[in-house]
C-alpha cells in the first residue's frame, strides 16, 4: 500500500449554491437577508491553508467522479434525485428542512458524492495510505426520507455502499464527530448489522429530538447504531472520553474492514451553529485515535468525508491539524486562536460530561454489534 494521503478537491464544490438564510425562513419571519452558513468560501480557506502550508504538493490529487442516477437510489427515491436534478435545471428549490439551494446544485451534490466514493477506490486499491474528501455538499441529515440540514445526498452512506456492492467489503464502519447527529446516515443502516455507524454530536441541537443514546438500530441492526450525545460546552476530554469508552470498544467488537469518518468541524469552538469547544489541537487527537483504531482493525484503510463546519477562520486551521495527522507531516503552521489554556493537557472532564458519557457506555455495551454480523 502506498504510503500517501490522497485528497479530493473540486472548485465545482465551492460554486454549490446554499441560497442565504431568509430561505429556509418563513415570510412572517422577516429575515433580513443573510448568506446561508454553508458557504463555499469556508471550504475553499481550508483548501487554501493546506496549500499555503506546503502539505498540499505532498498529497495525491484524487479525481472526483459524479455518482450516477443508479447510486444514489441506493439511499434516495428516484422521485427525490428528479425532483433535485429538474430544480437544480430551473431556478432552485428545497431538498428539505434547512436545504434550500440554487441552479446547478444537482451536479455539484452527486460529485460530492462522487467524490467520496473516488477517494474509497483509492484507499481499496492501495493508491493512498487514507484520504481526506473535501467535498460538498454535506451529506450525513440526507438519507432515504431525502434531504435535510443543507445536505441533499447521503455521501458517506452511500460510499459505505458502494465498498460493500462493488469492491467485496463486508462490514463497513462509520464514525461521525459532526456536532449535529447524522439522522440520515442512522436511518439508512438502522437494520443493517454490517455498517456501524456511530454518531457523537451535542446533545438535542439538530435534528431535535434525533440521536438519543436509546436509539440503536433495530432488528438485525441492533446494537450497530451507537449515538453519544454530550452535553453543550464538552470539549478535548469529553470527546476523548466518548472515544475512548465507547467508539473504540465498538470498533473492536465489529471489527470493520473499512473506516469512514464523517469530518464535520462544526464542534470547534468558534463554530456559530454548535455550541462546542474543540479546538484544532483536539481534532488532531481525534483523527490519531481513529488512525490507530483503523491500523490495527482494517490495515489502515481510512477516509474522511467533509460534512459540516460554519466558522470561516477556524474551519481551516482544524482541517489542517487532521490532514496533517493523516500525512504524518507537521507543517509548522500555528493556530492562532490556540493559546495554553486550550491545550489539551488543559480543561479537565466536567461532571455531566463524565456522566452522558457513562450513560452512553452502559447503553452501547448491552447492545454491542453482534458477533454474528461479522
Amino acid at each position: 500500500m502506498a504510503d500517501t494521503t490522497g485528497w479530493v478537491w473540486h472548485e465545482r464544490y465551492a460554486w454549490h449554491d446554499a441560497r442565504g438564510l431568509m430561505d429556509s425562513a418563513p415570510p412572517e419571519a422577516l429575515f433580513e437577508p443573510e448568506p446561508s452558513l454553508e458557504s463555499g468560501v469556508t471550504k475553499r480557506r481550508f483548501r487554501n491553508l493546506v496549500d499555503a502550508s506546503g502539505l498540499l504538493g505532498r498529497l495525491v490529487a484524487i479525481d472526483p467522479r459524479p455518482a450516477g442516477d443508479e447510486v444514489l437510489a441506493w439511499i434516495h427515491d428516484p422521485a427525490y434525485i428528479e425532483d433535485v436534478r429538474a430544480r437544480s435545471a430551473a431556478d432552485g428549490g428545497d431538498a428539505g428542512t434547512w436545504t434550500p439551494f440554487g441552479r446547478g446544485t444537482y451536479d455539484v451534490a452527486a460529485l460530492a458524492a462522487g467524490g467520496c466514493i473516488a477517494a474509497a477506490d483509492a484507499v481499496a486499491d492501495g493508491r493512498v495510505r487514507n484520504a481526506y474528501a473535501l467535498v460538498r455538499p454535506p451529506g450525513h441529515h440526507a438519507g432515504p426520507a431525502g434531504g435535510s440540514g443543507y445536505c441533499v445526498f447521503s455521501n458517506v452512506a452511500l460510499t459505505a455502499l458502494h465498498l460493500q456492492r462493488e469492491r467485496g467489503v463486508g462490514r463497513v464502519a462509520i464514525v461521525d464527530w459532526d456536532v449535529h447527529h447524522g439522522n440520515g446516515t442512522q436511518a439508512t443502516f438502522w437494520t443493517d448489522p454490517s455498517v456501524l455507524a456511530i454518531s457523537l454530536h451535542q446533545d438535542g441541537l439538530f435534528p431535535v429530538g434525533s440521536g438519543r443514546r436509546e436509539e440503536t438500530g433495530a432488528g438485525e441492526g441492533e446494537g450497530a447504531t451507537i449515538n453519544v450525545p454530550l452535553p453543550a460546552g464538552s470539549g478535548r476530554a469529553a470527546y476523548l472520553d466518548a472515544f475512548d469508552r465507547v467508539v473504540r470498544p465498538a470498533l473492536d467488537r465489529f471489527a470493520p474492514e473499512f473506516v469512514l469518518v464523517a469530518s464535520g468541524l462544526d464542534a470547534s469552538m468558534c463554530d456559530p451553529l454548535g455550541r462546542m469547544n474543540l479546538t484544532s489541537e483536539c481534532f488532531g487527537v481525534l483523527t490519531d485515535r481513529v488512525l490507530d483504531a483503523a491500523g490495527e482493525l482494517c490495515d489502515g484503510r481510512l477516509v474522511l468525508c467533509h460534512e459540516g463546519g460554519y466558522s470561516s477562520a477556524y474551519v481551516p486551521y482544524c482541517g489542517l491539524a487532521i490532514v496533517e495527522r493523516l500525512a504524518g507531516v507537521a507543517t509548522g503552521v500555528a493556530d492562532p486562536y490556540l493559546d495554553d489554556d486550550r491545550t489539551v493537557a488543559a480543561l479537565p472532564l466536567r461532571a455531566d460530561e463524565s456522566a452522558a458519557v457513562d450513560a452512553a457506555a452502559r447503553i452501547a455495551s448491552r447492545a454491542w454489534p453482534r458477533s454474528s454480523s461479522r
